[in-house]
């Protein structure tokens, strides 16, 4: 019963989303080639900040949560933003700086309102809040970071090492539904409030819908 339900709270979720998307302003520049190379720093400056961040709130959870399924989850998703962060370099070296401009780059405060809010959740959260936001958000993610890599390509003249970043994130780690999913029934099973699992899906999406707007702000 608490997988069927895990389930119809994953597809509530994403249809709120869904229901929820607006246009993506920095992303539509991206794709006519509207968007000017500086402003590219600026993307490669928030994602090192938010890989870091999402690394170390996934380790967090998995020292929280570290029996299965959950402990499994998120120290393969901490594993993972370790593989991204190599490849965020690859990026940034493409647009000519180093990882010290990427550790000297101030950071826009509402764009890194999503990893704050998943810090957050990782120290006062559930397993099961996690996993369903990240679950719920995944394909409008997903899609974006797809986007951004053609557009990179096309437009910007990169080559595949260059988007690698965005190629990583573009599709779901295999299983990764299956075992989120899990997770999601686990912490139902054990008391864990179906509404706040909701919320966080849709506090999530927010978020990160401040991020892009973020790096769009001042663009005609």
């Amino acid at each position: 019963m608490a997988e069927a339900f895990a389930a119809e709270l994953v597809a509530r979720s994403r249809q709120e989303i869904v229901a929820a998307a607006s246009e993506n302003r920095f992303l539509e520049l991206l794709e006519v080639g509207a968007v000017p190379r500086e402003r590219l720093a600026w993307l490669a400056g928030e994602e090192y900040r938010i890989v870091g961040s999402d690394r170390r709130s996934f380790s967090l959870l998995a020292a929280r949560y570290p029996e299965p399924p959950a402990g499994g989850l998120f120290l393969a998703l901490a594993q993972g933003e370790g593989e991204a962060l190599a490849l965020l370099l690859d990026f940034a070296a493409a647009i000519g700086i180093s990882e010290k401009d990427l550790s000297a780059y101030e950071p826009k405060p509402l764009a890194q309102a999503y990893p704050a809010y998943l810090a957050q959740r990782a120290m006062f959260g559930t397993a099961s809040e996690v996993a369903l936001a990240m679950l719920a958000n995944l394909e409008e993610w997903g899609a974006y970071c797809a986007r951004a890599a053609e557009a990179l390509r096309s437009r910007y003249g990169m080559d595949e090492e260059a988007v690698g970043f965005f190629r990583f994130f573009a599709e779901p780690p295999p299983g990764f539904a299956d075992h989120a999913t899990e997770v999601i029934a686990a912490g139902l099973a054990a008391g864990d409030s179906p509404d706040e699992a909701v919320r966080a899906a849709r506090m999530l999406h927010a978020y990160e819908s401040h991020f892009w707007a973020a790096l769009a702000e001042d663009l005609a």
